[in-house]
């Protein structure tokens, strides 16, 4: 990899884990210490393959689906939310869940039952195949429109103009879904939304950060999976601003022509992205005269805490929580 013009590597602040991501990794690690074994995952708890891969070398258990489970056995719901249906298989079978669903996931989720049950259509914005919009269009699938850019708000039909509100998948870029929501405001002038918009603290955050580095280097690399929203929408906003950008899923998928003649390279992460891969890619590209600087927008101080399933199963196999950890589990 040539590096001879390479001065200086920015990183965005903040990036990486998010706090629905650490609630999430927490939630299979504790469960593994204290549910008797085999603990089962329905899908990626979290979009990384390295935070995957690292927990099941712990133990877990990843499966796509619950008909993979045994009956009776323990699995634990991915951050990404679950329809009805599936909540309501693991109760016919048995199943010991715990749900590590996002509390913000979870806040949309509540907000799609309000609104379908005063009647309203609801237009999701978001990507119909991933796993929090299945989840969340699956709360009142007769009700549930999912469109993801302003060109769908034409083709939409709806019983009553005069009786529409709209959600937001979370992992959204902050700028497109203004888009949809200005299309679906034109169309329908009576439109109700969510007090706050639905796009997380932390996919804003992470936007800012990028768009702040994007405007200071000559390339940007966001380091997440392919299948990961944020991290894909990350490396969308960088290029909006007029700055080359890459998403990998470590260093060690960078071209050299990617960085041919580069003097500052941006570096970022999503949401579901360990620092250690971040860590891992400045001491690759960093020259031993180099300078690491970090444009940082805003400090984080969100915290969730833990299901109360945790604590429940704890008291039952007769093990004990830290106490940190038990004490936020009570939180919720």
């Amino acid at each position: 990899m040539s590096l001879e013009t390479l001065k200086e590597i920015v990183l965005a602040g903040p990036r990486g884990f998010c706090a629905g991501v650490e609630r999430a990794i927490d939630i299979v690690e504790l469960a593994l210490q204290v549910c008797p074994p085999p603990v089962y995952v329905r899908k990626e708890i979290v979009h990384n393959r390295n935070v995957v891969e690292a927990l099941h070398e712990k133990g877990a258990i990843f499966v796509d689906e619950l008909d993979e489970v045994p009956n009776g056995a323990t699995v634990i719901f991915s951050a990404h939310g679950i329809s009805p249906a599936v909540g309501e298989e693991a109760r016919r079978r048995g199943l010991r869940v715990i749900d590590a669903t996002c509390p913000l996931v979870t806040k949309v989720h509540l907000e799609a039952i309000r609104y379908a049950r005063e009647g309203y259509s609801i237009i999701l914005v978001g990507h119909a195949d991933h796993d929090e919009v299945i989840g969340t269009t699956g709360e009142a699938p007769d009700k549930i429109h999912v469109i993801a850019h302003p060109d769908g708000v034409d083709k939409l039909d709806l019983p009553n103009p005069d009786k529409v509100a709209y959600l937001t998948q979370t992992t959204l870029s902050v700028d497109d879904t203004r888009e949809v929501i200005e299309a679906l405001r034109r169309r329908f002038p009576r439109i109700v939304g969510p007090s706050k918009n639905d796009i997380c603290y932390a996919t804003q955050n992470r936007q800012a950060a990028v768009k702040a580095v994007a405007g200071e280097v000559d390339v940007v690399l966001v380091i997440g999976a392919a299948n990961s929203s944020n991290a894909n929408r990350l490396r969308e906003v960088s290029e909006t601003t007029g700055t080359r950008a890459y998403l990998i899923n470590d260093i060690r998928e960078v071209k050299p022509e990617w960085l041919e003649g580069a003097t500052r390279v941006g570096i970022t992460a999503g949401a579901s992205t360990p620092e250690v891969l971040v860590t891992e890619a400045v001491e690759t590209l960093r020259r031993r005269d180099g300078e690491v600087r970090e444009v940082h927008v805003v400090d984080e101080d969100v915290r969730f805490g833990l299901p109360r399933e945790l604590e429940e199963i704890a008291q039952e196999t007769g093990k004990t929580l830290p106490p940190r950890v038990a004490a936020s589990s009570q939180g919720r």
